[in-house]
Parts: C-alpha cells; sequence; structure tokens
C-alpha cells in the first residue's frame, strides 16, 4: 500500500467507513472538482459539529469521529477526525495533524479547568489537493466565532486554514509553539496520556465534564 492509499484507509478514530459518517459526508460534498468538495466538507463539519472543550477525555469517543457526528458537538481533535473521515469517504486522501498553541482569549471558566493559555495537541486536518497537503480547521463553528468576537477560518482548499494571531478587536488569540506531527489516524492513548499529566483537573473531570458549559 502506498503513502497516498494509507490516508483513504479507515481508521479507528478516523472512521471513515461508519455508515453515518459516509452519508454525512455524501449529503454535505458539493463542487465538480476535488477542490470544492473538499471546501464544502469543510464547512459542513466547521458549522454543523458545535465546538465543546468541555467532553470526557477518558471516553475514546472524544477523538472518533463517527461519535462526533453523533452527539453534534466536539473538542477540535474530534472535528478533525471527522473532517478527515468525511474526506476519506469521498476518495480524498487525509490525516490528521497536531501542534501545541497558546490560546490568548481563552474562557476564565477553561482556564480555571486547564491552569495555563497552553492547549497541548490541538488538532486540524490535512488534505491532500492538486498533488499538495493543506492544513484545514475546522474547530470553531461560526455562531461561536460570532459570539467571542474571533475571525472564522475559511478554506479555499489551496492555502493553510490555521488560527488567526489576532482577533476582530486585534487582541492577540493564538499562538502556535510547538508542531507534533500528522498521523494516518488519531493517536488518543498518547493524547490521553499528555492530558493527564497537563491538565489533571480537567482530566479528571470524567464524566461530569458535562456539566460545564462552553459558547
Amino acid at each position: 500500500m502506498g503513502a497516498e492509499e494509507s490516508y483513504l484507509q479507515p481508521g479507528t478514530y478516523v472512521d471513515s467507513d461508519h455508515p453515518a459518517v459516509a452519508e454525512f459526508a455524501r449529503k454535505a460534498v458539493q463542487g465538480a472538482t476535488e477542490v470544492a468538495r473538499a471546501v464544502s466538507l469543510y464547512y459542513a463539519v466547521r458549522d454543523g459539529i458545535r465546538y465543546n472543550p468541555f467532553l470526557d477525555f477518558t471516553d475514546d469517543s472524544a477523538y472518533r469521529a463517527s461519535s462526533c457526528l453523533d452527539t453534534g458537538e466536539g473538542f477540535c481533535v474530534g472535528k478533525a477526525a471527522l473532517l478527515a473521515a468525511c474526506a476519506r469517504a469521498e476518495g480524498i486522501p487525509a490525516r490528521v495533524g497536531f501542534a501545541d498553541v497558546k490560546n490568548h482569549l481563552s474562557t476564565p471558566r477553561l482556564l480555571e479547568y486547564i491552569g495555563s493559555d497552553l492547549f497541548i495537541y490541538h488538532g486540524y486536518t490535512e488534505l491532500l489537493l492538486e498533488s499538495k497537503w493543506v492544513k484545514a480547521t475546522p474547530a470553531f463553528n461560526l455562531a461561536l466565532c460570532t459570539k467571542f468576537r474571533v475571525k472564522p477560518l475559511e478554506f479555499d482548499g489551496r492555502d493553510d486554514s490555521i488560527f488567526h494571531p489576532y482577533d476582530q478587536d486585534a487582541r492577540r488569540h493564538m499562538e502556535y509553539v510547538r508542531d507534533r506531527g500528522s498521523f494516518a489516524d488519531v493517536p488518543a492513548a498518547r493524547i490521553q496520556q499528555a492530558f493527564r499529566d497537563f491538565y489533571p483537573r480537567l482530566y479528571g473531570l470524567g464524566r461530569e465534564a458535562a456539566r460545564e458549559s462552553f459558547g
């Protein structure tokens, strides 16, 4: 199996063979070109799935594409997995990438639980379009961006779509500080261990995290 072929196969978390994922992708995809189809999938995931960082991170489902779709919400990793799964379901090679970022505009409640403005293993999607890997970040849905006056991330299928350094009011927003690499499937166990070490209070919430609200 070639490298490109491996990014078309279903994974444990990028479960592109799940019937609900395939159906969601089929209904969302639009356009005659591969780029146009990828763009339509990006917006379907970005705005069709609500961003929520208060999840049970001890549960593998938080990192799985089909689970993110089923609940209608997810954090950056789940949404990145869902976009990658939708792309693979439509024949577009995709993988998941990770980076550590500093969020200078995080909510006080979330900062209270993580104890830092450093968010490790922020997840995004990489799509192979026109023989080039392009980054797409579907994490923050439009309604959330509007509420917090954060610039929504657009995606044209040709240029990387990554977080803006400043928000709509010129306040410092996101800062990328470390590249964690790209993977064919979500390295959930590795991320869980890192969350357990870096964010013991948030990780320790377990099922109780659902009682918190975001946005």
